[in-house]
């Protein structure tokens, strides 16, 4: 291929190419071209290698596309010839097959796609949330490219996140106190990392918000952090018939950390910073979500009735 000139190039299978032929052969191929050359990535997941890089790459360049085609997303094959495919098939083989899963082979990711795209199969009526708390998360961007995120949840069900990209915490702060005007939730749960001004401007006006960090202390000494308590109280949650919206983002997401255990055998997740340097992208849908479990939470008003009733426990409780 060295020496060659290309208007247009698909690599299939980028996974299996050796890792210096996009940059030191392909690329300059493209640049020799009077109206500079294209190329296109496909294939199916296989780690976290080229294709991985590449494809969070994409993510945060403007001057990429990525495209993720799921088989619960697309509705290509027919239901019947995807079951009979996952029943003949190991977990890690249909997750990387038909899931698109790069964290398929890794044995230590806390959440599956498989029990992602569960979750977001699963329905919940306004019967059977009726009387749960409603839980407000709001995880505020860090820098770059990272996103702001406010995540509904009551009970079993998770709502649609708003994400932000590139907003000021003035602006958030008006967003927050927006939601919060049309939804009424029993509790916010806000990043204290990056949200001291949103948090504060939100006291400000008179909004009761609580602030959680990350990295302190777990209510649950089996934890190493508070991040991790939240996030592990998700996969209890998916595993007790938490319903998600279908969104391609939070699904995505909800895969990302890894976890170990720490020199006194708590249970750790890895960190946002260990994400990037391996090359993804911060779990910031994620973390919103992570945040409405942050504290059990009592149900305080049934606003379908016109009135308030005594306080009940009805939230999901991870802790009991």
């Amino acid at each position: 291929m060295r020496g060659l000139f290309f208007d247009g190039i698909v690599c299939d299978e980028i996974a299996d190419f050796r890792p210096e032929t996009w940059p030191e052969i392909i690329r300059p191929a493209l640049t020799d071209r009077k109206h500079k050359g294209w190329c296109l990535f496909i294939g199916t997941p296989k780690g976290l290698n080229q294709f991985y890089d590449l494809f969070q790459h994409a993510q945060s360049d403007p001057n990429w596309y990525a495209g993720m085609y799921r088989v619960d997303e697309t509705d290509i094959l027919e239901e019947k010839e995807v079951k009979l495919a996952r029943e003949t098939m190991t977990d890690s083989q249909y997750r990387r097959e038909f899931l698109c899963d790069f964290s398929a082979s890794m044995d230590n990711a806390l959440i599956t796609i498989d029990k992602v795209t569960d979750a977001a199969a699963i329905t919940r009526t306004e019967g059977e949330i009726m009387g749960s708390a409603r839980v407000l998360g709001v995880d505020v961007a860090r820098f770059g490219d990272d996103r702001s995120v406010i995540q509904k949840r009551q009970g079993l069900a998770a709502l649609k996140p708003q994400v932000y990209d590139s907003i000021d915490n003035m602006t958030l702060a008006g967003m927050v106190a927006q939601t919060v005007n049309e939804w009424n939730p029993d509790a916010v749960f806000i990043d204290a990392g990056r949200g001291e001004g949103v948090i504060d401007r939100l006291r400000q006006l008179g909004y009761n918000v609580t602030e959680v960090n990350f990295g302190g202390k777990a209510l649950n000494p089996m934890y190493h952090n508070k991040r991790a308590e939240m996030w592990d109280n998700i996969k209890v949650w998916l595993d007790d018939g938490g319903c998600l919206p279908n969104h391609t983002a939070l699904k995505t997401d909800l895969c990302v950390p890894t976890y170990k255990f720490d020199s006194a055998n708590r249970m750790q997740l890895e960190s946002k910073d260990d994400i990037k340097k391996r090359g993804g992208r911060s779990p910031d849908l994620g973390d919103a979500l992570a945040l409405t479990f942050a504290y059990p939470v009592a149900a305080k008003k049934i606003g379908h009735f016109g009135y308030k009733e005594e306080a009940v426990m009805a939230d999901y409780d991870p802790f009991n």
